[in-house]
């Protein structure tokens, strides 16, 4: 073998004398993006001032930094006091957060618009990773992991159930997939897509500390409507950490999580029909809960381990409330459109 290394050929050598502007590049310029980052509360202004400063750090810098207040005139006057790069508004559509988002929407200049939880700490490559799949022209949405930021250490809390906290669950992609819809908390739509679709329903979507959902994957419903080949994809390494205080570890919160979740997936359904609002439900159902059941009671009998036991009652009981509450919103009364709102 010759271990001499090899001259370098005419193109490589150009190439090593060219300034960083002039070499080709490997892939496409990344999209513009605004962020938007909706608050609703002062009790969570360091978190927020977190959450902002992470997006300033980006290492693909967004266009625009877009914090909106939600119906609170101290919050909106004390963000308007910040010495940063951003734009503060005022939510001028009904109070929650598919308003406040549907407000961001409407301030955004970029073609992307991305949302980050006012809770949650961006990664630095997280605008980077999150914008590259819009090399494909049929993709309108994006989304991205989003790891729990414990404040209290769990017991017994099952990955499963992740999503009861906003955050990425057992069961999601490890690698970049085609999904159904985002989470809420780490997603990106192209800003034309959701302006065409009128934006996020009124319908759906937390009010306040009002554990609702489904707001994200109604308006993906509606997109695809409109453009059969839309892809939304999942791109587990553009992470965010999303902070889970004690409060929500809780049964008290679990209960009522679940019990929303149910209700919102009627919504979903009575707004979409079955068969498109419940596509991602099923195999996670009769499959990902159930191995997840089987593993905590595993856990119980063979390694005698107490928290397998808790897992495999969260599992047993989340998916009980999720289904009464599926139940108690099938049966409720006429549900406003976006087109009511």
């Amino acid at each position: 073998m010759n271990d001499r290394p090899s001259p370098l050929d005419p193109i490589s050598t150009l190439a090593l004398s060219m300034p960083d502007s002039m070499l080709p590049s490997s892939r496409p310029a990344s999209p513009a993006v605004s962020v938007v980052i909706c608050a609703y509360t002062l009790d969570r202004w360091d978190d927020t001032l977190a959450a902002i400063r992470s997006v300033l750090g980006q290492t693909l810098p967004p266009e625009q930094v877009i914090v909106v207040s939600d119906h609170n005139p101290q919050l909106f006057n004390r963000l308007r006091t910040l010495d940063l790069p951003i734009a503060v508004v005022e939510n001028t559509q009904q109070r929650g957060l598919s308003g406040a988002r549907n407000t961001g929407v409407g301030s955004a200049t970029a073609s992307v618009v991305a949302f980050l939880d006012d809770d949650a700490v961006a990664e630095p490559r997280w605008l980077e990773l999150l914008t590259r799949p819009y090399d494909d022209a049929d993709v309108f949405a994006t989304g991205g992991g989003v790891e729990p930021r414990w404040d209290v250490a769990p017991d017994g809390f099952p990955g499963e159930f992740n999503w009861v906290v906003g955050c990425s669950y057992t069961g999601m992609p490890k690698r970049r997939a085609d999904v159904r819809n985002p989470i809420g908390a780490n997603m990106s739509f192209r800003t034309s897509a959701v302006r065409a679709a009128g934006g996020f329903n009124h319908a759906l979507g937390r009010v306040g500390t009002l554990p609702v959902g489904c707001e994200e994957t109604e308006l993906c419903v509606r997109v695809r409507r409109r453009a059969a080949s839309g892809r939304v994809v999942y791109e587990p390494l553009a992470a965010v950490r999303h902070r889970v205080p004690e409060t929500r570890t809780g049964w008290a919160y679990f209960a009522r999580r679940c019990y929303s979740e149910g209700v919102s997936k009627a919504v979903l359904c009575r707004l979409e029909g079955a068969e498109t609002g419940l596509s991602a439900e099923r195999s996670y159902t009769f499959q990902t809960l159930p191995r997840g059941f089987v593993r905590g009671i595993a856990d119980g009998l063979i390694r005698r381990d107490a928290s397998g036991w808790k897992r495999a009652a969260r599992i047993g009981i989340g998916l009980a409330l999720t289904g009464i509450g599926f139940a108690r919103g099938s049966i409720g009364g006429r549900t406003r459109t976006a087109s009511d709102a």
